[in-house]
């Protein structure tokens, strides 16, 4: 479950993914693949997909407990060659870290 709040030490990190509008669908299973495979993973806490409507971005939000654990995550062998044709499909990938600095709730 998101753990979105100020001064927690989750990591998050905001992923834009740019693609083809006729590619969105394929890199949307991809990525869901690939969010099945980051839960397994040692201090992951969550993901959240979203998709843009008109067809040409994804985002990915993703919390961890820390960035040293994303970064081994993303750099596992089993990561790197399990998803080649995710890049083939995309054409600008963009991570960003961020802090949470404001949350208003209803």
């Amino acid at each position: 479950m998101p753990d979105i709040r100020e001064g927690n030490s989750i990591c998050t990190q905001i992923t834009t993914v740019k693609l083809p509008s006729g590619n969105q669908d394929e890199v949307l299973k991809l990525m869901i693949e690939r969010a099945r495979f980051m839960a397994t993973q040692p201090g992951f806490v969550s993901v959240n997909l979203h998709r843009s409507k008109d067809g040409t971005h994804l985002v990915n939000y993703i919390q961890w407990t820390n960035p040293e654990k994303l970064k081994a995550a993303h750099h596992s062998p089993e990561f790197r060659k399990k998803w080649p044709r995710f890049g083939e499909l995309v054409t600008e990938v963009e991570p960003v870290l961020y802090d949470v600095v404001h949350v208003e709730p209803a």
